[in-house]
C-alpha cells in the first residue's frame, strides 16, 4: 500500500512521429533537489506543443519529473535514492520502490536514455559514460560506440567512467571491514541507477550532470544536451554540433565511505580537484588522515555524506578514447 498523503501516479509525456525511428527517454528530477532537467523537459514540450520543433520520427517520451515525493519536498530523495537499487520489486517497501516498478517498464520499452541531473558542488558539468563493450560479470555491455557517441556530443568537456567497478570495490571493502550491517549497502547491485538497469534491458544511456544545482546555466546545459541527442538521432532537424576539442575522460577507481558524523573534510572539496600522492583529503572523527592514493581527481565529495555511505570518489586519467 501508499499512503494517500503521497503521490500515487507518475507522469509521462510522449511524441510519437508518424515515421518510425528511435525511441527515446529522458528523465528530469530523478533526485528531487535536482531540477534543471525538469526545466529543460518542459521548455521542449513548449516547442514541441506550439510547432516550434517538430519531431519527424521516433518516439520521445519525457517524464520531467521522475520522482515526484523528492521533487515536492525539494530534497534528493523522498524515502530513499531512487538511483541506486533501480529494479522492479514485487514487494515494494518504500516510495521509491513504487516508483521503480514503474520506471524500470518505461525504460525497458525504449532503445536510448538521457538522465539529467545536477550537483551539491561547484564544477563543471560531465557525462556519466558506462563500460566499454564487455562480457564480465559487474555490467556486461554491447553497445559502447553508441554510447560513446552519445556522450561526444552532448557538449560537455569532461566524461566520467568506471562507477560500477568503482561502487563493487566500495561494497568489497565494506564486507571485509565490517563496519556497516545495513543489507542495501552490501550489495553491489544497489549501485544500479537507471543508466545501469538500462543496459541490462539492451538499451543504452548517458548520465549527464549539467552543474551544481542553483547554477542558473544547468537548465540551458540541459536543453541543449536533450536537442543533441534528438539530432544525433535524427529524430529532429537541428544541426549536430561537434564534439568538444580536447575531452577529458576521468576513470572511477575507489570509493571511500564516510565511517562517522564526524568525519570531516580538509577543505571544501568540488568534483575534479586535482591531489597528488599522500595529500590528505580529510580526517576521520578519530584525527586519522585519509590521504590520496595516488595523483588523481576527488570526484562526487559529499560533506553531508550519512555514516556508511560515500564520502567521495576518487579517479584517474583514463585511457579510453571516444
Amino acid at each position: 500500500m501508499i499512503s494517500s498523503e503521497l503521490p500515487s501516479t507518475l507522469q509521462r509525456h510522449q511524441y510519437a512521429a508518424f515515421e518510425a525511428g528511435p525511441r527515446l527517454l529522458v528523465l528530469g528530477a530523478v533526485h528531487g533537489n535536482e531540477t534543471c532537467g525538469t526545466r529543460a523537459i518542459e521548455r521542449l514540450q513548449q516547442e514541441l506543443d506550439s510547432g516550434a520543433l517538430r519531431l519527424k520520427r521516433g518516439l520521445l517520451t519525457l517524464v520531467p519529473v521522475t520522482n515526484p515525493l523528492a521533487y515536492r519536498k525539494g530534497q534528493r530523495q523522498g524515502e530513499r535514492n531512487l538511483n541506486r537499487n533501480m529494479r522492479v520489486n514485487p514487494a515494494p517497501r518504500n516510495f521509491e520502490d513504487h516508483i521503480a516498478n514503474v520506471l524500470c517498464p518505461w525504460i525497458a520499452e525504449h532503445e536510448v536514455l538521457l538522465d539529467l541531473h545536477s550537483f551539491h558542488t561547484g564544477g563543471l558539468p560531465f557525462a556519466m559514460l558506462g563500460p566499454e563493450d564487455n562480457s564480465g560479470d559487474i555490467e556486461p555491455f554491447a553497445q559502447a560506440q553508441a554510447e560513446q557517441r552519445m556522450a561526444a556530443h552532448l557538449g560537455t568537456r569532461r566524461i566520467v567512467e568506471g562507477w560500477m567497478p568503482a561502487y563493487a570495490r566500495g561494497v568489497e571493502r565494506r564486507r571485509k571491514e565490517g563496519k556497516v550491517s545495513a543489507p542495501d549497502l552490501l550489495d553491489r547491485n544497489y549501485g544500479v541507477g537507471t543508466t545501469e538497469f538500462a543496459r541490462t534491458q539492451g538499451v543504452y544511456g548517458i548520465t549527464l550532470e549539467c552543474g551544481q544545482h542553483e547554477d542558473p546555466q544547468a537548465p540551458e546545459v540541459a536543453y541543449k544536451a536533450i536537442l543533441q541527442t534528438l539530432a544525433l538521432l535524427d529524430m529532429v532537424d537541428a544541426p549536430l554540433e561537434p564534439p568538444e576539442e580536447d575531452i577529458e575522460i576521468i576513470r572511477l577507481v575507489d570509493v571511500i565511505d564516510m565511517e562517522h558524523a564526524a568525519d570531516r573534510f580538509t577543505r571544501e572539496w568540488a568534483s575534479f580537484d586535482r591531489v597528488t600522492k599522500g595529500d590528505v583529503i580529510g580526517h576521520r572523527h578519530g584525527g586519522a588522515a585519509v590521504t590520496a592514493p595516488d595523483d588523481g581527481y576527488i570526484v562526487f565529495p559529499n560533506p553531508k555524506a550519512l555514516a556508511g555511505n560515500e564520502w567521495f570518489y576518487f579517479g584517474v586519467r583514463s585511457e579510453r578514447r571516444l
